[in-house]
Protein backbone atom coordinates (compact mmCIF):
# COMPACT_ATOMS: atom_id res chain seq x y z
CA UNK A 1 0.00 0.00 0.00
CA UNK A 2 1.07 3.56 -0.70
CA UNK A 3 0.43 7.06 0.66
CA UNK A 4 1.07 10.37 -1.11
CA UNK A 5 2.08 13.06 1.40
CA UNK A 6 2.51 16.82 1.08
CA UNK A 7 4.72 19.22 3.12
CA UNK A 8 3.74 22.21 5.24
CA UNK A 9 5.17 25.59 6.09
CA UNK A 10 8.93 25.94 6.30
CA UNK A 11 9.57 24.07 3.06
CA UNK A 12 9.55 27.27 0.96
CA UNK A 13 12.71 28.45 -0.81
CA UNK A 14 13.57 30.90 -3.56
CA UNK A 15 13.68 29.04 -6.87
CA UNK A 16 10.90 26.62 -5.94
CA UNK A 17 8.98 25.52 -9.01
CA UNK A 18 11.31 27.31 -11.43
CA UNK A 19 12.77 24.22 -13.13
CA UNK A 20 9.32 22.64 -13.31
CA UNK A 21 7.87 25.73 -14.98
CA UNK A 22 10.74 25.97 -17.47
CA UNK A 23 10.32 22.38 -18.62
CA UNK A 24 6.62 21.62 -18.24
CA UNK A 25 3.52 23.34 -19.63
CA UNK A 26 1.49 21.49 -16.95
CA UNK A 27 3.43 23.31 -14.21
CA UNK A 28 3.26 26.67 -16.03
CA UNK A 29 -0.51 26.37 -16.40
CA UNK A 30 -0.96 25.48 -12.73
CA UNK A 31 1.19 28.41 -11.58
CA UNK A 32 -0.75 30.74 -13.90
CA UNK A 33 -4.02 29.46 -12.46
CA UNK A 34 -2.78 30.23 -8.93
CA UNK A 35 -1.60 33.70 -10.01
CA UNK A 36 -4.98 34.48 -11.56
CA UNK A 37 -6.88 33.20 -8.52
CA UNK A 38 -4.81 35.38 -6.17
CA UNK A 39 -4.41 38.41 -8.44
CA UNK A 40 -0.64 38.44 -7.87
CA UNK A 41 2.50 37.10 -9.54
CA UNK A 42 3.23 34.43 -6.95
CA UNK A 43 5.14 32.32 -9.50
CA UNK A 44 7.70 35.10 -9.95
CA UNK A 45 8.04 35.49 -6.17
CA UNK A 46 8.60 31.73 -5.87
CA UNK A 47 11.21 31.77 -8.63
CA UNK A 48 13.09 34.97 -7.79
CA UNK A 49 12.21 35.99 -4.22
CA UNK A 50 13.00 37.94 -2.14
CA UNK A 51 12.87 35.26 0.55
CA UNK A 52 11.46 37.76 3.09
CA UNK A 53 8.32 38.20 0.97
CA UNK A 54 8.07 34.50 0.11
CA UNK A 55 8.25 33.58 3.80
CA UNK A 56 5.29 35.82 4.69
CA UNK A 57 2.61 33.35 5.77
CA UNK A 58 0.04 34.58 3.24
CA UNK A 59 2.53 33.93 0.41
CA UNK A 60 4.28 30.84 1.76
CA UNK A 61 1.10 28.82 2.20
CA UNK A 62 -0.23 29.06 -1.40
CA UNK A 63 3.35 28.86 -2.76
CA UNK A 64 4.11 25.57 -1.00
CA UNK A 65 0.78 24.18 -2.17
CA UNK A 66 1.40 25.29 -5.78
CA UNK A 67 4.89 23.80 -5.88
CA UNK A 68 3.90 20.44 -4.38
CA UNK A 69 0.76 20.16 -6.50
CA UNK A 70 2.71 21.06 -9.64
CA UNK A 71 5.26 18.34 -8.80
CA UNK A 72 2.42 15.84 -8.49
CA UNK A 73 0.64 17.02 -11.67
CA UNK A 74 3.82 17.00 -13.76
CA UNK A 75 4.37 13.35 -12.78
CA UNK A 76 1.09 12.47 -14.47
CA UNK A 77 0.57 9.76 -11.86
CA UNK A 78 -3.04 8.80 -11.16
CA UNK A 79 -4.03 9.70 -7.59
CA UNK A 80 -5.52 6.19 -7.32
CA UNK A 81 -1.96 4.84 -7.27
CA UNK A 82 -2.20 5.97 -3.63
CA UNK A 83 -4.36 4.27 -1.01
CA UNK A 84 -4.30 7.39 1.18
CA UNK A 85 -3.25 11.04 1.02
CA UNK A 86 -2.08 13.24 3.90
CA UNK A 87 -0.46 16.62 4.39
CA UNK A 88 1.26 18.42 7.23
CA UNK A 89 -0.85 21.44 8.29
CA UNK A 90 -1.35 23.50 5.08
CA UNK A 91 -0.21 20.37 3.21
CA UNK A 92 -3.65 18.96 3.96
CA UNK A 93 -5.08 21.43 1.41
CA UNK A 94 -2.52 20.24 -1.17
CA UNK A 95 -3.46 16.62 -0.45
CA UNK A 96 -7.14 17.45 -0.95
CA UNK A 97 -6.41 19.33 -4.20
CA UNK A 98 -4.38 16.34 -5.46
CA UNK A 99 -7.31 14.04 -4.57
CA UNK A 100 -9.81 16.24 -6.38
CA UNK A 101 -11.60 17.79 -3.38
CA UNK A 102 -10.55 21.36 -4.22
CA UNK A 103 -9.77 22.88 -7.58
CA UNK A 104 -6.46 24.75 -7.76
CA UNK A 105 -7.98 28.24 -7.56
CA UNK A 106 -10.06 27.36 -4.49
CA UNK A 107 -7.07 25.83 -2.68
CA UNK A 108 -4.94 28.90 -3.47
CA UNK A 109 -7.57 31.40 -2.29
CA UNK A 110 -8.29 29.45 0.89
CA UNK A 111 -4.58 29.25 1.76
CA UNK A 112 -4.04 32.96 1.07
CA UNK A 113 -6.90 33.73 3.43
CA UNK A 114 -5.67 31.16 5.96
CA UNK A 115 -2.22 32.78 5.98
CA UNK A 116 -3.65 36.28 6.41
CA UNK A 117 -6.10 35.20 9.11
CA UNK A 118 -3.42 33.35 11.07
CA UNK A 119 -1.09 36.35 10.92
CA UNK A 120 -3.86 38.74 11.97
CA UNK A 121 -5.05 36.57 14.88
CA UNK A 122 -2.15 37.54 17.17
CA UNK A 123 -0.13 40.78 17.00
CA UNK A 124 3.46 40.21 15.84
CA UNK A 125 5.76 39.57 18.78
CA UNK A 126 3.06 38.30 21.15
CA UNK A 127 3.15 34.67 20.05
CA UNK A 128 5.91 32.13 19.47
CA UNK A 129 6.63 28.50 18.67
CA UNK A 130 9.50 26.26 19.75
CA UNK A 131 10.75 22.83 18.72
CA UNK A 132 11.58 20.39 21.50
CA UNK A 133 14.11 17.87 20.20
CA UNK A 134 14.61 14.54 21.90
CA UNK A 135 11.24 14.97 23.60
CA UNK A 136 8.13 12.79 23.48
CA UNK A 137 4.67 14.30 23.18
CA UNK A 138 4.00 13.39 26.83
CA UNK A 139 7.10 15.28 27.95
CA UNK A 140 6.15 18.24 25.73
CA UNK A 141 2.69 18.39 27.33
CA UNK A 142 4.26 18.48 30.81
CA UNK A 143 6.66 21.23 29.70
CA UNK A 144 3.83 23.29 28.19
CA UNK A 145 1.71 22.92 31.31
CA UNK A 146 4.56 23.97 33.57
CA UNK A 147 5.47 26.95 31.38
CA UNK A 148 1.95 28.33 30.90
CA UNK A 149 1.56 30.23 34.19
CA UNK A 150 -1.86 31.49 33.12
CA UNK A 151 -0.84 32.06 29.50
CA UNK A 152 -1.41 29.79 26.50
CA UNK A 153 1.25 27.13 25.90
CA UNK A 154 0.27 23.95 24.12
CA UNK A 155 1.55 21.15 21.89
CA UNK A 156 1.09 22.26 18.27
CA UNK A 157 2.81 19.55 16.20
CA UNK A 158 3.53 15.97 17.26
CA UNK A 159 5.92 15.42 14.35
CA UNK A 160 7.80 12.24 15.21
CA UNK A 161 9.14 10.40 18.27
CA UNK A 162 12.03 12.88 18.65
CA UNK A 163 10.47 16.21 17.63
CA UNK A 164 7.49 18.02 19.11
CA UNK A 165 6.55 21.68 18.57
CA UNK A 166 4.87 23.85 21.19
CA UNK A 167 3.00 27.10 20.56
CA UNK A 168 1.44 29.96 22.51
CA UNK A 169 2.19 33.28 24.17
CA UNK A 170 5.82 34.31 23.69
CA UNK A 171 6.56 34.55 27.42
CA UNK A 172 5.25 31.05 28.08
CA UNK A 173 7.11 29.54 25.11
CA UNK A 174 10.35 31.21 26.19
CA UNK A 175 9.90 29.83 29.72
CA UNK A 176 9.36 26.41 28.17
CA UNK A 177 12.84 26.49 26.59
CA UNK A 178 14.50 26.29 30.01
CA UNK A 179 11.91 23.97 31.53
CA UNK A 180 12.24 21.51 28.61
CA UNK A 181 16.00 21.14 29.15
CA UNK A 182 15.48 20.73 32.89
CA UNK A 183 12.91 18.00 32.20
CA UNK A 184 15.23 16.07 29.88
CA UNK A 185 14.72 17.34 26.33
CA UNK A 186 17.96 17.30 24.28
CA UNK A 187 17.37 20.75 22.80
CA UNK A 188 14.70 23.42 22.75
CA UNK A 189 14.81 26.10 20.07
CA UNK A 190 12.56 28.99 19.12
CA UNK A 191 11.25 28.69 15.55
CA UNK A 192 11.45 31.59 13.08
CA UNK A 193 7.68 31.92 12.70
CA UNK A 194 5.49 35.00 12.87
CA UNK A 195 2.53 33.56 14.78
CA UNK A 196 1.63 30.82 17.30
CA UNK A 197 0.08 28.35 14.86
CA UNK A 198 -2.07 25.41 15.99
CA UNK A 199 -2.84 26.92 19.38
CA UNK A 200 -6.05 28.32 20.93
CA UNK A 201 -4.70 31.82 20.11
CA UNK A 202 -5.60 31.04 16.47
CA UNK A 203 -9.34 31.03 17.28
CA UNK A 204 -10.06 34.19 15.21
CA UNK A 205 -8.39 32.52 12.23
CA UNK A 206 -10.48 29.38 12.78
CA UNK A 207 -13.66 31.47 12.60
CA UNK A 208 -12.47 33.13 9.39
CA UNK A 209 -11.75 29.73 7.85
CA UNK A 210 -15.10 28.36 9.00
CA UNK A 211 -16.84 31.09 7.02
CA UNK A 212 -14.59 30.67 3.96
CA UNK A 213 -14.89 26.88 3.93
CA UNK A 214 -18.68 27.08 4.27
CA UNK A 215 -18.75 28.96 0.96
CA UNK A 216 -16.06 26.86 -0.77
CA UNK A 217 -16.82 24.04 -3.20
CA UNK A 218 -15.43 20.86 -1.65
CA UNK A 219 -15.96 17.37 -3.09
CA UNK A 220 -15.21 14.01 -1.51
CA UNK A 221 -11.56 13.06 -2.21
CA UNK A 222 -10.84 10.24 -4.68
CA UNK A 223 -8.85 8.46 -1.97
CA UNK A 224 -9.23 8.84 1.81
CA UNK A 225 -7.40 11.68 3.61
CA UNK A 226 -5.65 10.99 6.91
CA UNK A 227 -6.68 14.13 8.79
CA UNK A 228 -4.23 16.04 11.01
CA UNK A 229 -6.57 16.50 13.96
CA UNK A 230 -7.90 12.92 14.14
CA UNK A 231 -5.02 10.84 12.68
CA UNK A 232 -7.77 8.82 10.98
CA UNK A 233 -9.02 8.43 7.39
CA UNK A 234 -11.93 10.55 6.16
CA UNK A 235 -13.78 10.84 2.84
CA UNK A 236 -16.95 12.74 3.73
CA UNK A 237 -16.78 16.32 2.37
CA UNK A 238 -18.73 17.91 5.23
CA UNK A 239 -16.58 16.16 7.82
CA UNK A 240 -13.43 17.33 6.02
CA UNK A 241 -14.76 20.91 6.11
CA UNK A 242 -15.19 20.67 9.89
CA UNK A 243 -11.77 19.10 10.41
CA UNK A 244 -10.03 21.84 8.38
CA UNK A 245 -11.54 24.43 10.74
CA UNK A 246 -10.48 22.44 13.82
CA UNK A 247 -6.98 22.09 12.35
CA UNK A 248 -6.31 25.84 12.71
CA UNK A 249 -6.29 25.65 16.52
CA UNK A 250 -5.73 21.90 16.90
CA UNK A 251 -2.61 19.79 17.15
CA UNK A 252 -1.07 18.32 14.00
CA UNK A 253 -0.99 14.62 14.90
CA UNK A 254 1.59 13.68 12.26
CA UNK A 255 3.34 10.92 14.25
CA UNK A 256 0.03 9.22 14.95
CA UNK A 257 -1.15 9.66 11.34
CA UNK A 258 1.94 8.01 9.87
CA UNK A 259 1.84 5.23 12.48
CA UNK A 260 -1.85 4.62 11.70
CA UNK A 261 -1.19 4.49 7.94
CA UNK A 262 1.66 2.04 8.51
CA UNK A 263 -0.61 -0.08 10.71
CA UNK A 264 -3.25 0.01 7.95
CA UNK A 265 -0.67 -1.52 5.59
CA UNK A 266 1.11 1.45 3.97
CA UNK A 267 4.70 0.47 3.16
CA UNK A 268 5.63 3.31 0.77
CA UNK A 269 5.28 7.04 1.51
CA UNK A 270 5.83 9.40 -1.45
CA UNK A 271 6.43 13.07 -0.53
CA UNK A 272 5.71 15.51 -3.34
CA UNK A 273 7.40 18.92 -3.34
CA UNK A 274 9.67 18.58 -0.33
CA UNK A 275 12.17 16.57 1.69
CA UNK A 276 10.81 17.44 5.13
CA UNK A 277 8.28 14.73 5.87
CA UNK A 278 10.23 11.71 4.63
CA UNK A 279 12.83 11.79 7.46
CA UNK A 280 9.96 12.09 9.97
CA UNK A 281 8.26 9.07 8.41
CA UNK A 282 11.47 7.02 8.76
CA UNK A 283 11.67 7.89 12.45
CA UNK A 284 8.03 6.83 12.95
CA UNK A 285 7.94 3.77 10.68
CA UNK A 286 11.58 2.68 10.16
CA UNK A 287 10.65 -0.22 7.86
CA UNK A 288 8.66 1.96 5.46
CA UNK A 289 10.06 3.03 2.08
CA UNK A 290 10.13 6.80 1.55
CA UNK A 291 10.54 8.73 -1.68
CA UNK A 292 11.01 12.52 -1.87
CA UNK A 293 9.95 13.96 -5.23
CA UNK A 294 11.34 17.45 -5.85
CA UNK A 295 13.28 17.55 -9.14
CA UNK A 296 12.43 16.45 -12.66
CA UNK A 297 14.86 13.55 -12.17
CA UNK A 298 12.90 12.52 -9.05
CA UNK A 299 9.65 12.64 -11.03
CA UNK A 300 11.12 10.49 -13.85
CA UNK A 301 12.43 7.94 -11.34
CA UNK A 302 9.04 7.71 -9.58
CA UNK A 303 7.14 7.31 -12.86
CA UNK A 304 9.45 4.43 -13.83
CA UNK A 305 8.94 2.82 -10.43
CA UNK A 306 5.14 3.09 -10.42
Amino acid sequence: MRAFIFPGQGSQSVGMGKALAESSSVARELFQEVDEALGQNLARLMADGPIEDLTLTENAQPAIMANALATFRVSGIDIRKADFVAGHSLGEYTALAAAGSFDVATAARLLKLRGRAMQAAVPVGQGAMAALLGASVDLARKVAEAAAEGEVCTVANDNDPSQVVISGHRGAVERALTIAKDMGAKRAVLLPVSAPFHSPLMEPAARAMEQALADAKLAAPSVPLYANVTAAPVRDADEIRTLLVEQVTGMVRWRESVAAMAKAGVTHFVEFGGKVLSPMVKRIAPDAQTTSVVSLEDIDALVREL
